[in-house]
């Protein structure tokens, strides 16, 4: 079947699946109700409640779900061959991932914006809340190493796209203040902050590339290994994330989200119309029969090397942590939950196509010719899978669809800044918002066990901060900095396993309501027991390999794991058609703890 072929009927798929499934969701399971009282207005505070305009908490909501998640892991899963990668996105987008992320933003909004830890309290048990948010704190922590990782590599790999990835934060804090301060109109400033931004794509491509140059020498110790360009960049994106998470979200988070969105839209337009143009032939394998003897079985690991660009549990966090605390009214939902999990699973088709069709448009050989077909996808996936590192995954994206833009005309060398820009400020609006939302966990947990200094903001970012910036240093092949391939698909399994018990949470907030839960139930095995299988396989391997600093970690998120379910098990018969308690009026709630407070709509 051709590129455009698939694109065509996958973006088709997705459109129907909206008005038809995605209707179905909102009218008959949800009942989304235009006039309910949302958590935005109920609580609006000016820094983390605030309402706000339905285009604007889209491209919030999407660039924060997206980041660099669609594009890493369809990236390395083509690994196996790009058809097993296409059916799951798809597929996984439309039942799974867009139903788990449309689920917990409904259930957050009508617990006045409590995150999905809270509502496991109220829904299952204060244990089930405690297990979650030390299940969160952990994913969220990998998160945050990951994401940071693939930044500080592309610009590492990518020197011209550095000036565009900054100056797109005066830029969103200008927008910021001209919106909420001045009053004024969001097109003008937007059309002049994506003019700036593609301004200083052209500058960093052909006059200002900033670079950090490499040690000469290897590094012999892991300390020598802390002035890497890798490392020093990841530092450095930790700092502006600890400024960027305390600041309220009408400064920098939803500008610059919405600044970014635009940008998807043009570089996803540019895609899809050198899709058109250049009308590549896949030259990897639809299947890839004979992977190399150390990459891992296609079942389960295709499901979790794949997270956000078909279903992922970090979504749910966004959902519940930010997103619901913005809507301006319940009616908004499906787009923002359902669509923008559709929207997330197009762009994953493209970064496929990109990957297994446009890299065979033409790859540098290393010594100043180009290679073609099938010899330039061996190029980068034909190596051990040992040996694949982010670096080269991200890449092979970057320069596939460089050579599908290029298509068009434009020169091959400021397609690649095009897009190697775009994957850099998504996977920043993750960065940041993963910061936040794990400020909010550390806050939470300090509430829940008893630790009043952790629900200071200050000292709850310092700690998610610091926890995420030494998890991103973990030792690679080449030291500090270079473990993202390591620490990926821990970061899947950690990561679907996390829906999973949202879909639990989900569920008992169904059948408290007395709602049907069939719909969820396929959804919601699949990510209990797919993810449980690769981190227990893992865990074999990491004994194997002596890296008992994993093992435990793995073990420890098992446990949190089936414990939480175990509470789900026990409290099951006595949930159905139990309203949870109602909510104290706002009046009544402890001071500061209006976040904390949630109460539902319909108890």
């Amino acid at each position: 079947m051709g590129t455009v072929a698939v694109a065509i009927l996958s973006f088709a798929g997705f459109i129907i699946a909206y008005n038809t499934y995605g209707r179905y969701l909102a009218r008959k399971i949800f009942d989304l109700d235009p006039d309910a009282i949302v958590p935005s207005k109920e609580l609006e505070d000016g820094v983390d409640f605030v309402p706000t305009k339905r285009q604007i908490v889209f491209g919030h909501h999407f660039t924060s779900i997206a980041g660099t998640g669609p594009i890493v892991g369809p990236a390395i899963a083509v690994f196996w061959g790009w058809l097993p990668a296409l059916l799951w996105v798809v597929l996984g987008s439309i039942f799974v991932g867009a139903v788990h992320d449309f689920g917990a933003l409904v259930i957050s909004i009508r617990s006045r914006g409590q995150t999905i830890g809270e509502v496991a309290s109220r829904m299952i048990s204060h244990r089930a809340r405690v297990l979650f948010l030390f299940v969160l704190f952990i994913a969220l922590s990998i998160v945050l190493a990951v994401f940071g990782l693939v930044i500080a590599t592309i610009f590492a790999e990518y020197p011209e796209t550095v000036l565009s990835v900054w100056i797109a934060l005066p830029l969103a804090i200008m927008v910021g203040f001209w919106i909420y301060r001045r009053g004024g109109g969001l097109l003008l400033p937007s059309i002049l902050a994506l003019i700036v931004l593609y301004g200083c794509v052209y500058l960093g491509v052909y006059h200002l590339p900033i670079e950090i140059p490499s040690p000469v020498e290897p590094a012999e110790s892991f300390f020598q290994g802390l002035n890497s360009p890798v490392v020093i960049w990841t530092t450095i994106l930790f700092v502006y994330c600890f400024i960027a998470s305390v600041l309220p979200v009408w400064v920098l988070l939803q500008p610059r989200d919405y600044i970014n969105s635009h940008q998807l839209i043009v570089a996803l337009g540019l895609l899809c119309l050198g899709l058109v143009v250049a009308q590549p032939e896949f030259v990897a394998p639809a299947i890839n029969r004979e992977p190399p003897g150390d990459a891992p079985p296609i079942f389960p690991f295709l499901f979790i090397t794949i997270a956000c660009g078909a279903v992922s549990g970090f979504h749910c966090l966004v959902s519940s942590g930010t997103t619901s605390k913005q809507l301006k009214t319940e009616s908004d939902a499906q787009l923002v939950g359902y669509g923008a999990m559709l929207l997330e699973g197009a762009l994953a088709v493209l970064v496929i196509i990109a990957c297994c069709a446009g890299l065979g448009m033409g790859v540098s050989d290393g010594v100043g010719g180009t290679i073609t077909g099938a010899p330039a996808w061996q190029a980068f996936y034909g190596e051990s899978w040992a040996n694949l590192g982010l670096g080269k995954k991200v890449g092979a994206f970057i320069e596939g669809g460089a050579n599908m833009i290029a298509s068009l005309g434009i020169p091959l060398e400021l397609c690649i800044g095009i897009v190697a820009v775009m994957v850099a400020c998504f996977a920043a609006t993750t960065l940041d918002t993963a910061t936040r939302l794990q400020r909010y966990v550390v806050q939470e947990l300090g509430a829940a066990i008893g630790i009043g200094a952790l629900k200071n903001k200050y000292v709850a970012t310092t700690i998610a901060v610091l926890v995420g910036l030494a998890v991103a240093l973990y030792p690679g092949p080449s030291g500090p900095g270079s473990g993202g391939l390591i620490l990926w698909p821990l970061f899947g399994a950690t990561n679907q396993l996390l829906a999973g018990l949202a879909f639990l949470v989900i569920a008992f907030y169904l059948i408290r309501h007395d709602k049907p839960i069939w719909f969820l139930t396929v959804p919601g095995v699949l990510m209990v027991v797919l993810p449980a299988w690769a981190m227990w396989s893992q865990i074999f391997g990491w004994v194997r390999g002596g890296t008992w600093e994993l093992v435990a970690l793995g073990l420890v998120i098992e446990t949190l794991q089936i414990w939480m379910l175990i509470e789900g098990i026990l409290m099951w018969r006595k949930a159905k058609g139990v309203l949870p308690a109602p909510f104290p009026p706002l009046e009544a709630a402890p001071a500061g703890g209006a976040p904390a407070s949630g109460g539902d709509r319909s108890s």
